[in-house]
């Protein structure tokens, strides 16, 4: 599709950046997020939902496009724990979401700056499917999104997307708004009641993984599904699956599908050791 469009309604000089919501409360994100390597405030955004807030990325330093390092992100998130996870990014020319749950391929949607749709009809309805969406109601209020609209820009048509999501709950804290620069998106995270720093493995901004899942183990944060008769056979999935996207990351020197790959073989690995560790009767 054509991506030219006159630059009227189009926000110049915005800067690219990107929100993550996780179908899941902060406690089951922060063990996994700090393996995406990059800084990030967690914070609820709603009942069953929450947000991770990138205070930079790839994008900033000259690396690769804001959609392909959050696509990478939300492979890698979803994989890690039995939650969908939304990746809502934007640049100086587009904008978009990513959906991604479990070893499915993700779906996404994008809008040209003036509010162009550059997506898929079809995309839309599996996107609604996935979240458990209405397929009635819901999706006639997705369907406006998908056509002509002179009067919605890109960020109108976020909001408007994130209009619909709340009735699954979503809700973004106040002052976090697609189309915002890194910085303000920060101050409004840090100014939410309970967003905690997650950062790479071993930085002081990591979180301390919570012990609950089996027993206090120390592999029980990081693998939600541990103790239970299938863990060798997803780990075994896990290892497998991470490996391609780790080759596809450095091959493409792509932060995102690296870090995705990263993630899986780490969970895979993990995965084995627990299983070894903890034999069934």
């Amino acid at each position: 599709m054509p991506t030219d469009e006159p630059t009227s309604g189009r926000r110049a000089g915005s800067a690219p950046g990107a929100l993550l919501l996780c179908r899941t409360g902060p406690g089951s994100v922060a063990p996994v997020a700090p393996l995406l390597r990059e800084r990030m405030l967690l914070a609820r955004a709603g009942e069953e939902w929450s947000v991770l807030v990138p205070e930079g990325g790839p994008w900033l330093r000259g690396g690769e496009p804001v959609d392909r390092v959050v696509t990478g992100w939300a492979t890698a998130l979803a994989v890690a724990g039995p939650w969908p996870v939304l990746a809502l990014w934007w640049d100086a020319d587009r904008a978009g979401y990513v959906l991604a749950s479990g070893f499915r391929r993700p779906v996404g949607y994008d809008w040209l700056a003036g509010g162009t749709p550059a997506g898929e009809d079809e995309a839309m309805r599996t996107f609604a499917a996935r979240l458990g969406l209405d397929p009635v109601l819901d999706l006639r209020a997705l369907g406006p999104l998908t056509r002509p609209d002179p009067a919605s820009d890109a960020r109108a048509r976020m909001r408007a997307l994130l209009a619909v999501l709340t009735r699954v709950g979503v809700r973004l804290p106040g002052g976090l708004a697609p189309g915002e620069p890194a910085d303000r998106l920060g101050e409004a995270a840090r100014r939410h009641p309970g967003t905690v720093p997650v950062g790479p493995p071993g930085g002081r901004e990591a979180t301390r993984p919570r012990h609950h899942a089996t027993g206090g183990s120390r592999f029980g944060p990081w693998l939600p599904w541990a103790g239970g008769p299938a863990v060798r056979v997803l780990a075994l999935a896990q290892v497998a699956a991470g490996v391609p996207l780790l080759v596809r990351g450095v091959r493409r020197r792509s932060g995102g599908w690296f870090a995705a790959g990263a993630l899986l073989l780490a969970q895979g690995v993990l995965g084995l050791v627990y299983d070894l560790a903890h034999p069934r009767d």
